[in-house]
């Protein structure tokens, strides 16, 4: 069973609704103001660090059903631990000085595959020497957060961008905690400054990026997603995403009405949550035209992006950025990878540069 197929039961989220609209869930225009200057970086180079969530689909819809479906508490499940991975990647901003910084998005799921990844790409050094000093949490699903654990043995005291509508259990877990059910713990506690994000406020890592926090539904009970945005130098702004659980229209259009030079789009990377059932509705088409009339130069797309969404926006003239083989030399391999044909996927050890 495909990853995606798993994906058409989730059928009643309003998640997948939102990706296929252009509503800005908590990014209206800011009142009163004008487009925000955010300044503008060099480049920015994003490693897909993973973006396998699991590795046998069936066996986690099994986890689920027995919970009690999609819209169950994800801290209500038991999962099987041998089916989980998780999604992370690693962005790395050139200033216009030249001055690199380093950032991780996301810290995945399992500790044992997490720990496997951060080793074969170095983010553990880069965490224990403070490389990399600060995690943005695009959101606390399963997949992207439950892993802390694997990100604070290395540095406790990490900067954290946290989105303000994470569960209550998940800020407990980011100060240590054991819940035997459904078997996710952190046994080092969070020392360092935790930024809560809020709606309607642009916060500035450094100059030229920016993070801001969408309030938008998703599965299992969890709200809320921390979007990343550059503004490259001669190319325009890039977003970079989780899962897009707002919808790439709105975060697009967010950044044209908010940021100065906005208008200009110049790519995108992450989850796109487009078509994630693996079948086919109109809306997708609309998608397809929305996204081509930005006119980006780079669409780099993975995780809970449709393969059947990539494949038939790269035919109608869509740059995705195509990926490798080289997730297939990784310990586990998702079913889809192992089955696909194209590499229209940025995947596990791939990276593309804006």
């Amino acid at each position: 069973m495909k990853r995606r197929e798993f994906l058409k039961g989730m059928a009643a989220s309003s998640a997948g609704v939102a990706a296929s609209t252009m509503i800005p869930f908590g990014g209206k225009a800011l009142a009163g103001r004008k487009k925000k200057d955010i300044g503008m970086v060099k480049s920015v180079k994003v490693q897909c660090i993973s973006e396998t969530s699991w590795f046998d689909n069936a066996t986690l819809g099994k986890d689920i059903k027995a919970a009690g479906g999609i819209n169950t508490n994800q801290y209500d499940v038991v999962y099987n631990q041998e089916n989980l991975g998780g999604y992370a990647a690693l962005i790395e901003v050139e200033a216009l000085d030249g001055k690199k910084t380093k950032y991780l998005l996301d810290t995945g799921w399992s500790n044992d595959w997490m720990d496997y990844v951060f080793n074969k790409d170095g983010i553990d050094k880069m965490l224990k020497s403070k490389e990399i000093d600060t995690l943005i949490v695009s959101h606390d699903h399963i997949d992207h957060y439950w892993g802390i654990e694997s990100t604070l043995k290395h540095q406790p005291g990490i900067k954290i961008y946290m989105p303000g509508g994470s569960m209550e259990k998940s800020f407990q877990l980011l100060k240590g905690a054991d819940f035997k059910k459904p078997q996710v713990k952190n046994s080092v506690p969070h020392t360092g400054e935790l930024i809560v994000t809020k709606v309607n406020k642009i916060y500035q890592p450094q100059t030229g990026m920016a993070i801001v926090y969408f309030d938008a539904p998703a599965t299992l009970q969890v709200r809320g997603e921390n979007v990343v945005y550059f503004n490259v130098k001669g190319k325009g702004i890039v977003t970079v995403t989780g899962c897009c659980h707002p919808g790439v229209l709105t975060l697009i259009n967010y950044a044209r009405r908010n940021f100065a030079g906005g208008e200009k789009n110049y790519g995108c990377y992450g989850g796109l949550h487009i078509s994630v059932f693996e079948n086919w509705d109109p809306k997708f088409d609309d998608i397809i035209a929305g996204v081509k009339h930005y006119d980006m130069t780079k669409v780099a797309c993975n995780h809970c992006t449709g393969w059947i969404w990539a494949e038939k926006a790269k035919a109608a003239g869509i740059p995705i950025v195509m990926g490798t083989d080289k997730n297939k030399s990784y310990k586990k391999v998702g079913t889809l990878a192992k089955a696909k044909t194209s590499n229209v996927y940025i995947g596990n050890g791939d990276s593309v540069m804006f």
